[in-house]
């Protein structure tokens, strides 16, 4: 029988943040490992008075965030723990946990040791005591790559490639989140199935991270007539217009040019007009797949 190094406690793999432009918003991604956990904490997290919304993302747990502190008044069984503050700095976020007895647990040792922690403060926690932990993550940026039409009616697949890709270019800087596969309106000249991806990146190099991605596709396509767009930013919610209409029916010339400004075009061809549609359903995955 093997022994349990750590009995009492499981760690949150990765947690990572992402800010708005000008500071006042904040989405904080938890990925976790025990599923139970984590659904435990969303319940609870939501009254927090800085928490928005928290939503549940692959395995992750999504938490949009106003930045600010406030008294959670804690309570057992009712409201045992929940995010205390969160701020936002040049380079960095911090998110202040608390919580009792189990929850205080969580709220402590159990973030402080996730993978992208730059430093922490971290109370003891255990038993009924009331503890909490501060995280000091790297304020990054999130990007968007939207991408279409890369294989052929021979060969290829476009969603295995575009994950593909952005596994490879993960690392450190720039941490892979999310696949969202989306369907378009299904055209006469479509491969077969007639969607579209896009890629979620939480970045400390927007440029770099496109760069490298666009070299890798411009490698492995198969097609000649391969669309990548990038959206760096927080909310893309302005494309979402024009996504909408993307899978209702075949859009014109004229549509396709007045969204490219909200983007910057890698790659122009034909599948452009998927790649840019893509982009606002990121992991919007029950209305992604719909027509």
């Amino acid at each position: 029988m093997e022994n349990i190094s750590d009995p009492y406690t499981i760690a949150y793999p990765e947690i990572v943040a992402v800010a708005a432009e000008d500071g006042n918003a904040i989405e904080l991604i938890e990925t976790f490992d025990c599923v139970g956990g984590a659904m435990w904490a969303q319940h609870h997290y939501r009254k927090s008075p800085v928490v928005r919304s928290v939503r549940l993302v692959g395995n992750t747990s999504r938490y949009l965030l106003s930045p600010g502190s406030g008294d959670l008044g804690l309570q057992g069984s009712v409201f045992p723990a929940g995010i205390a503050a969160a701020s936002v700095g040049e380079n960095e976020i911090s998110i202040t946990y608390r919580g009792l007895g189990g929850g205080g647990v969580g709220a402590s040792i159990c973030r402080s040791s996730a993978r992208g922690v730059i430093r922490s403060t971290t109370d003891p926690s255990g038993g009924g005591k009331e503890a909490g932990s501060t995280l000091w993550l790297p304020r990054r940026s999130r990007l968007l790559i939207g991408i279409d039409d890369t294989d052929t009616p021979e060969e290829g697949a476009t969603w295995t490639l575009a994950h593909n890709i952005a596994r490879a270019i993960a690392d450190d800087k720039t941490r892979y989140l999310s696949h969202t596969i989306v369907q378009l309106y299904p055209v006469p000249y479509r491969t077969k199935n007639c969607v579209a991806i896009v890629c979620e990146f939480a970045t400390l190099d927007p440029a770099a991270c496109a760069d490298t991605f666009q070299a890798l596709l411009e490698r492995y396509t198969l097609s000649d007539k391969t669309g990548m767009a990038v959206y760096s930013g927080f909310d893309p919610s302005g494309l979402m217009p024009f996504g909408r209409s993307v899978k209702k029916g075949e859009v014109t010339a004229a549509e396709v040019d007045r969204v490219r400004p909200l983007v910057d075009v890698r790659m122009n061809g034909r599948g452009i007009v998927g790649a840019i549609a893509a982009i606002p359903f990121s992991t919007r995955y029950d209305e992604a797949l719909s027509l």
